[in-house]
């Protein structure tokens, strides 16, 4: 993949991870995450199922919860004390560009 289409695949995954062509495991993984991250009390074992099926062992799901539920806890610190920004982030919102 060249540059220009790396950069367009990163733009479309950063804004809707579906927009992406991701590979099975990673739009699973995907979706597994972002129900975890909006709707933790919604999940259910069949959450699972489209992971198991496509070969994650309870290792890989274990590794996966860890890194989602590492990643939705830093970011909540992060909101919580409104941490620099990197750059090219936008701002908080309700800040008015400032951090």
């Amino acid at each position: 993949m060249d540059e220009r289409a790396r950069e367009d695949w990163l733009a479309r995954l950063a804004q809707d991870w579906r927009t992406a062509e991701l590979s099975a495991v990673d739009a699973a993984l995907c979706a597994y995450a972002q129900k975890l991250t909006l709707a933790p009390a919604l999940m259910q074992r069949a959450d699972l199922a489209p992971l198991r099926e496509l070969g994650l062992d309870d290792a890989a799901i274990h590794d996966a919860i860890q890194v989602i539920g590492y990643f939705n806890y830093i970011n909540r610190v992060a909101d919580a004390v409104h941490v620099d920004l990197e750059p090219g982030m936008p701002p908080y919102p309700g800040s008015h560009g400032e951090t």
